[in-house]
């Protein structure tokens, strides 16, 4: 059955999220992260920059599932996967906080494989100020969209491609049970990420790593290489992800150019194919 693009402008209710130490450590660890900013606890801990994702996915299901999208049928929703993401960080988490996250239906469109859906999920402190802001697309594959209606908002455009210098190559070892450790460490529960027979029915050769599980991965290991262990540097990373990573592999990060202030590099899945492409990360001084 087809999407509605009348979904656009659709928001859900806050969500609500106590952030603390506990979660921030388990995340990093989840990763197999040891840099000691995340687990010090005798000074501030620092949040990972992937670590937004913990905070929007009820808000993400929330949308996923709430009106507007009655038209899909279970075995639709079932096919929809990650296809890119784009996070802002607007200013550093300390733990301890209260955050509250709502999701916003910015644009639905056809595209060749399904039905995209673009969302925005906003993130704000106790006062309402912005913490984080995510950019987050969605394909329904193999789902018409009818109706018309026009985005809501405009997403900000991401770093232009550069060339392709190849500056170095690093490995990143995914275990077999990466997606179940990372499922209960950030929080995220998608049982096509733990659950074989599940992800067999939606069309899947076997569990999948979630795909923010591999940006996560890449931006470990680039700020440890490129940014001294200074996470709290980053301002903004996303990248699109093309390719599934299948467990237990070797992932490959391929650093393409470190410009200053922009990282660009991609992520090689075992097979040889892009798992993400276009991936940047934004860094202040």
């Amino acid at each position: 059955m087809p999407l509605s693009a009348r979904l656009a402008g659709t928001t859900t209710q806050p969500r609500y999220h106590d952030v603390d130490a506990r979660w921030l450590m388990a995340y990093a660890a989840g990763l197999g992260d040891t840099a000691s900013c995340y687990f010090d606890t005798t000074r501030t801990i620092s949040m990972h920059p992937v670590f937004p994702v913990c905070v929007e996915w009820d808000s993400i299901l929330d949308l996923r599932y709430g009106p507007g999208t009655e038209t899909l049928t279970a075995a639709e929703q079932a096919r929809a996967v990650h296809a890119d993401h784009d996070i802002h960080l607007l200013r550093p988490l300390v733990p301890g906080e209260t955050l509250s996250t709502t999701a916003t239906a910015v644009a639905v469109e056809q595209r060749r494989p399904g039905a995209y859906l673009l969302k925005r999920l906003d993130t704000v402190d106790a006062r309402g100020e912005p913490v984080m802001r995510t950019w987050q697309g969605t394909l329904y594959r193999g789902v018409a969209v009818v109706d018309e209606a026009a985005p809501i908002d405009t997403a900000p455009a991401w770093p232009a491609p550069g060339d392709d210098e190849n500056l170095a190559s690093h490995v990143l070892p995914v275990a077999a049970n990466s997606a179940h450790v990372y499922t209960e460490c950030a929080r995220i529960w998608n049982p096509i990420h733990t659950d074989r027979a599940h992800a067999l029915t939606a069309g899947l050769p076997d569990i999948i790593l979630h795909g923010t599980a591999t940006l996560a991965l890449a931006v470990s290991r680039l700020v440890q290489s490129e940014l001294d262990d200074a996470p709290g540097r980053v301002t903004r990373v996303g990248g699109r992800f093309s390719g599934m990573v299948l467990m237990p592999s070797l992932l490959g990060l391929k650093l393409e150019s470190h410009l200053p202030g922009l990282i660009r590099f991609r992520v090689v899945a075992a097979n040889g194919r892009d798992a993400i492409r276009r991936g940047f990360l934004e860094y202040a001084p």
